[in-house]
């Protein structure tokens, strides 16, 4: 029976489940997309998410370093793509399912970060007055 038993295990033990969710969620900060079947995808949703939201508090930084062990990825993640996000509260991943693995058939899905790119408003050149005339049509 699986009586409060949280989470997926995916086969593999608890060191071996933090191991693969921290090399996929380092691929995802790297790479900002990455490609794995559904069942990873959908377990590491919820630490991505959690960790930008650590990472746009300044109190807990510290956490986003010990879960990321290379400085450049929390740099990256804090400096980088922390800003992009905008006033976005949540959801900052997509999955996009992208058909079945040839070798064994598992559903394969793209996780992709949501960053919003800061557009330029469009500037209208202004050009001479155009004035229409119309022709008066006798009633």
């Amino acid at each position: 029976m699986r009586h409060r038993v949280y989470g997926k295990h995916l086969g593999r033990d608890k060191n071996g489940r933090t191991a693969l969710f921290r090399s996929l969620v380092q691929a995802l900060i790297i790479s900002e997309k990455i490609r794995t079947t559904e069942p990873k995808a959908k377990a590491i949703k919820g630490l991505i998410d959690k960790l930008i939201t650590q990472a746009k508090s300044p109190s807990t930084r510290r956490m986003v370093s010990q879960f990321l062990t290379h400085k450049q990825l929390s740099d990256k993640l804090i400096k980088d793509i922390v800003p992009r996000l905008g006033n976005r509260q949540s959801g900052y991943t997509s999955m996009v399912k992208i058909g079945r693995r040839m070798g064994d058939g598992a559903s394969m899905v793209q996780v992709n970060l949501l960053t919003e790119e800061v557009k330029e408003p469009l500037k209208i050149k202004e050009t001479a007055k155009q004035t229409k005339t119309f022709k008066k049509v006798g009633v």
